[in-house]
């Protein structure tokens, strides 16, 4: 199933309980779509959420309210049935957002290019923290909801865990050669696997996170732009040569190509809420929507597997609370924008 967007989409996420994808575009709309698996898909709704591209797309409350980030610095929430704004961020950080992710019920994470992560909560309307962790441009986020951390990959090379509930900067990785893109938690909160521009992908250990415990090498040199984890021992990774690929960490070791975007990069991946499907987008312009029972029954077909090595080796010192040195490794794959408007950050969400 295809979606022709007819512009460059930025990021994507479905519905919590119904057939709705929503897609963030390069022009700053907004579109969500209808689909169903005998039918084309239809758009519900189109929106100009932003003066610039729309980077991050979030259902929330409930799949009743869309969260879009820009780099005109603004969070916007739109209503799916109306699309009307329920509330509009002009300020929400100082550069622009990059990341949107869902912690609680009332509570979400935003990521900027300044290299801050904030938290907001919903019941109070407003920011209820501020992490200044990363040297430059916060690229993707995840969240362990059981210890209540939350970790982020940036251009500079590093990772960091924020601890919400001492409200504080836990630990951080040291710097890797290579930016950080992606992030997955796997092997039930044991390892930690990170996506890089140069291909790599990173393994750290659980309370080990100074420095990584082995190195995947198998997607050199294309960038590992999106990862989505299958299950505890499978993740599937998106890269730039429009590759998606289902890899087996541990014990398996194997990479298999299952789909593919022509050759252009592969900017996201998401399921659908019944997991039924997988959806990429690209910058092909195109939103496709695979049958995950399809492709991982298909992935033995379509290539041979490749196997790469894997010591799983354990770090030599656990994390500390403290912060290396700042350092001025990796390159920025956006560029900055300044903030406009005026600070609303008490009554982002007095509507929601």
């Amino acid at each position: 199933m295809e979606i022709d967007l007819k512009n460059t989409a930025f990021d994507l996420d479905f519905h919590p309980s119904n057939q709705l994808v929503a897609a963030g575009l390069i022009t700053g709309n907004l579109f969500v779509y209808r689909y169903a698996e005998d039918s084309e898909p239809q758009r519900v709704l189109r929106v100009r959420a932003h003066r610039e591209s729309c980077r991050a797309v979030r259902f929330i409350n409930e799949g009743r309210v869309v969260l879009t980030g820009s780099p005109d610095c603004s969070i916007v929430a739109t209503d799916v049935e109306t699309g009307s704004p329920v509330a509009r961020l002009e300020n929400s950080h100082e550069s622009a957002v990059n990341r949107l992710v869902n912690l609680t019920e009332t509570t979400i994470a935003s990521g900027g290019d300044e290299g801050c992560i904030k938290v907001w909560d919903t019941r109070q309307q407003s920011c209820c923290n501020s992490f200044q962790v990363h040297n430059e441009h916060i690229t993707d986020m995840t969240f362990e909801p059981d210890s209540m951390k939350l970790l982020g990959t940036s251009g500079d090379g590093s990772l960091s865990v924020c601890n919400l509930r001492s409200n504080k900067v836990q630990t951080k990785s040291e710097f890797s050669e290579d930016e950080l893109l992606s992030i997955v938690i796997m092997k039930n909160g044991r390892k930690v696997i990170c996506g890089t521009e140069g291909g790599n992908m990173l393994l750290y250990s659980w309370g080990f996170f100074k420095d990584c415990s082995d190195r995947f090498t198998a997607f050199t040199p294309n960038p590992v732009n999106a990862l989505l984890k299958l299950d505890e021992e499978r993740v599937i990774a998106g890269t730039d040569n429009g590759l998606i690929s289902l890899v087996g960490i541990l014990p398996n070791r194997i990479i298999q190509p299952i789909a593919e975007h022509s050759e252009y990069p592969v900017e996201g991946l998401a399921f659908s809420h019944d997991r039924k499907f997988l959806g990429s987008i690209s910058h092909d312009s195109i939103l496709k929507m695979w049958d995950i029972d399809s492709l991982i029954q298909d992935s033995g077909k379509k290539v041979a597997g490749k196997k790469f090595s894997d010591s799983d080796d354990d770090d030599m010192d656990m994390d500390t609370d403290n912060i290396p040195p700042k350092s001025s490794k990796g390159t920025k794959r956006k560029n900055n924008t300044r903030a406009h408007g005026l600070d609303t950050t008490s009554d982002f969400f007095a509507d929601l």
